[in-house]
């Protein structure tokens, strides 16, 4: 994108291996090994969340359960997740990116764009400042990280992925066309499993192929999806790197857990909901939202999932409202015919609780006020005296079905690009 003649500078930063490179500075012995960041096994969460480059040699993937991971690699070392180092790091990597520009845009805590365009006179040229950052990241926090330069955001992260570790990869008007077309469909962001599959069905196979393919057709298959994918082929992509600390809209609020036993019936996964919902409506009320959409995910014990949703009369963050659709959803839903692994819960097309609603015949106003006031009095305690001073007796039958705390323990997740 060019704008008043000039042409933007992109930077596109990803900590390799992220999670396993700060492990291993926590434990040094691990540096010269096979490592891998596991889920809590004893959580039944033992899936492979980060692994070094090391144990990227033997095929070892993001995902994958442990006892998987280990027939491709016996002698791989597993740790435990430490969430609390990889925001220390994150943070202390952005205060790095902040000595070149305000303009740094999170993508979860391992990445981030920077815009500095406007710190090249100062500087140097977009790949003089890549590689800075990158030798100071190597020597002062003792991780590498690999960086895409470009003229948008699309194509910086192409380039952050080209080449690991410890890399810088530039990407042009002029030369794009030789990296990036090349690379297989599925590398643009956003292309996922399903897509590239309808992609292949279409004889689309390379980025290249995506962006010749023509546009009408591509509709015909993915809707106004396609222009999307196109744009992002072609490296039309004008979106703009966010100011640090710029607050997006928040667009949906969700929990999910994966439960210390597989939930055989009705009342198991009511337990789990109750919890899911109190954490949701807790979250949502605290930033100042009322939602009109409930959603529900489903997993059960062979992997099978799916996903459904209710659009509300009134939006809300009332508790019990949001419990009493997610489990009409479930009941309308499922059948038990196979017992479940995982439940999910969440919220979206919000409102500022602050707006006024229009009172309705239908719905009883003082009811409302009353749930309300419980709710918010439910939260002040939970805040003074932790998640498990008060909660309703029903989750005291099984303390170890119930006794998670989604609120503080949820996984922090890459935000979305729009």
């Amino acid at each position: 994108m060019e704008t008043g003649g000039f042409m933007r500078t992109i930077l596109h930063s990803d900590c390799n291996g992220f999670f396993a490179s700060v492990e291993c500075l926590y434990n040094p012995q691990l540096r010269d090994k096979p490592v891998a960041v596991c889920g809590d096994k004893d959580k039944r969460h033992g899936i492979i969340l980060a692994k070094n480059e090391i144990a990227k040699k033997f095929n070892i993937k993001t995902g994958e359960v442990i006892w998987q991971a280990q027939q491709k690699c016996p002698e791989l070392e597993t740790v435990s997740a430490h969430y609390d180092r990889y925001v220390r790091f994150s943070k202390l990597c952005r205060k790095i990116y902040a000595d070149y520009t305000d303009n740094i845009e999170p993508f979860g805590l391992d990445e981030a764009w920077l815009d500095v365009t406007g710190s090249t006179t100062l500087y140097g040229s977009g790949e003089e400042i890549a590689q800075e950052i990158r030798h100071r990241i190597k020597e002062e926090l003792g991780i590498t990280v690999s960086i895409g330069v470009s003229y948008n955001k699309i194509f910086a992260k192409l380039g952050s992925d080209y080449k690991k570790p410890d890399a810088v990869t530039v990407i042009t008007k002029d030369n794009y066309k030789d990296i990036v077309w090349s690379l297989k469909a599925s590398d643009l962001l956003y292309v996922g499993r399903a897509t590239e599959r309808k992609l292949r069905q279409l004889g689309v196979f390379t980025i290249g192929d995506l962006a010749n393919y023509p546009l009408p057709l591509l509709r015909k298959n993915f809707g106004k999806w396609a222009d999307v994918l196109h744009s992002f082929s072609n490296g039309l992509d004008f979106s703009p790197v966010m100011k640090q600390d710029e607050v997006t809209a928040v667009k949906s609020i969700g929990n999910s857990t994966t439960a210390v036993r597989d939930l055989e019936n009705f009342e198991d996964a009511k337990i789990i909901f109750m919890v899911l919902c109190d954490s949701v409506c807790r979250r949502m009320r605290e930033q100042g939202y009322r939602a009109k959409n409930v959603s529900i995910s489903v997993r059960n014990t062979d992997l099978a999932s799916f996903t459904r949703q209710k659009k509300l009369f009134q939006s809300t963050n009332i508790t019990k409202d949001v419990l009493k659709v997610s489990l009409e959803l479930f009941k309308a839903n499922y059948s038990f015919d196979k017992s479940i692994r995982s439940l999910g819960v969440s919220v979206s097309d919000f409102e500022p609780d602050s707006l006024c609603h229009q009172a309705s015949f239908f719905v009883d106003e003082n009811s409302i006020i009353k749930q309300e006031q419980l709710d918010s009095a439910l939260d002040n305690i939970k805040v003074r005296f932790g998640n498990f001073a008060i909660n309703p007796a029903k989750l005291m039958f099984d303390k170890n079905l119930s006794g998670f705390n989604p609120k503080e323990e949820h996984t922090v997740h890459p935000v979305g690009y729009f």
